[in-house]
């Protein structure tokens, strides 16, 4: 059963855009040709978004492909399907990649097991809101969001992925 998802590229230098096209591509297995606009956030950078339609596992795959460009800043969603959770990515240059689990209202999920540990692991409330921070990726969100805005009404391009 397939899944669908967005990617969201919310800064790249503009020398990584056609990088980013064929990285999206080869994933897909299908020409993608992304509308790029300014960021206004940091107008020297453009900012785009597709949504895709494919099996279970596509949105890791992408977020796989298009963090080998550490300084772009991107989102990766991949809805929930039957039998498998939701996923979302965020990638902040400097800090890595974040990967949640996701309902299906969308928001982070932190499975029972994680909870434990976290709360065994910290000893003082302070620990324990720093622990759960890092855990909802707390940095990565107030990173990405000025640039989020900045893409409200932004075109937004349609991929299936083939095969």
């Amino acid at each position: 059963m397939p899944t669908c998802g967005v990617v969201y590229v919310h800064s790249t230098p503009l020398a990584v855009c056609q990088h980013v096209e064929w990285a999206i591509a080869r994933v897909l297995t299908a020409a993608v040709n992304l509308h790029w606009t300014a960021q206004p956030v940091d107008p020297g950078l453009r900012r785009s978004e597709c949504s895709w339609t494919g099996r279970p596992g596509t949105g890791a795959e992408l977020a796989a492909a298009l963090r080998q460009w550490p300084m772009i800043r991107f989102e990766v969603t991949e809805e929930p399907s039957p039998g498998v959770d939701g996923e979302r990515f965020m990638h902040v240059p400097g800090r890595g990649l974040f990967r949640g689990t996701i309902g299906a209202s969308g928001d982070i999920q932190i499975g029972e097991d994680r909870l434990r540990a976290i709360m065994s692991s910290a000893k003082a409330p302070e620990a324990l809101s720093h622990a759960l921070e890092k855990a909802l990726g707390t940095a990565w969100d107030a990173e990405l969001e000025p640039y989020r805005y900045a893409g409200d009404g932004a075109p937004v391009t349609l991929l299936t992925r083939v095969g």
